[in-house]
């Protein structure tokens, strides 16, 4: 995925989830400034390591969210 893609997806999947940045970066153990950068910036490649994203993505898929490839069809809440 890339960095644009990744900031609308994680947007998303936060609002999925009906948490806060601050709830979301306590459960994945980043800085608030973090998940500002990765939801603000169109690109925050060199901004914010991919493992950092990854640990997000993992962080929403144990809250419920799936992370969907074109046409594939969820079993819950996707993005």
């Amino acid at each position: 995925m890339s960095a644009s893609e990744s900031k609308e997806l994680l947007r998303t999947a936060r609002a999925l989830t009906g948490m806060t940045q601050a709830q979301i970066c306590e459960l994945a153990g980043i800085p608030l400034i973090t998940l500002r950068r990765i939801e603000g910036k169109p690109d925050h490649v060199g901004l914010v390591a991919t493992e950092t994203v990854a640990n997000l993505t993992r962080v929403y898929e144990s809250l419920g969210v799936q992370f969907l490839d074109a046409g594939v069809v969820a079993s819950g809440p996707g993005v």
